[in-house]
C-alpha cells in the first residue's frame, strides 16, 4: 500500500515539476502550458500510452491535467463505440461531467467567502 502512495507522489511530482520548468524556462504562458497538458493527455490516452501510467501511479497520474485529457479521450472512445460518430461530440463532456461540475461548485463556494478588490 505504501508503494502505491509513493508511486503516486513521485509521478505526480514529476508531472508538476515539468510544468513548473516550462513556466520558469520558457515564454509560454501558464494557460498555454495547461492547455498543452490537456492535449497531451488526450493524445497519450488516444494512443493507449497513458493507461499503463494510470495503473502504475493511480492518482498521481489521474489528478493532473494530463489525467483530465486522458479522461476526455477515454470518454470519446467509449461514446464512439456506443453511439457512433455522435459520440465524438458527446463523449468528452459525459466522461468529464463530474470533474467539471465539482470545479464549478467549489469555485462558486470559494467566491462566496472571498472579497474582491481592484488591482492596483
Amino acid at each position: 500500500m505504501f508503494l502505491r502512495f509513493l508511486n503516486a507522489f513521485w509521478v505526480g511530482g514529476l508531472i508538476c515539476t515539468a510544468g513548473q520548468i516550462l513556466i520558469d524556462k520558457t515564454k509560454l504562458t501558464p494557460a498555454r502550458i495547461l492547455t498543452s497538458y490537456v492535449v497531451a493527455g488526450v493524445l497519450l490516452g488516444a494512443l493507449g500510452i497513458y493507461e499503463p501510467l494510470l495503473e502504475f501511479a493511480g492518482a498521481g497520474a489521474s489528478v493532473p491535467l494530463l489525467g483530465f485529457g486522458n479522461t476526455i479521450a477515454m470518454g470519446v472512445r467509449s461514446a464512439v463505440n456506443i453511439h457512433g460518430a455522435l459520440g465524438i461530440f458527446t463523449g468528452a463532456l459525459t466522461s468529464a461531467a463530474a470533474g467539471i461540475t465539482a470545479a464549478l461548485v467549489f469555485s462558486f463556494l470559494a467566491s462566496l467567502g472571498a472579497k474582491s478588490a481592484d488591482k492596483a
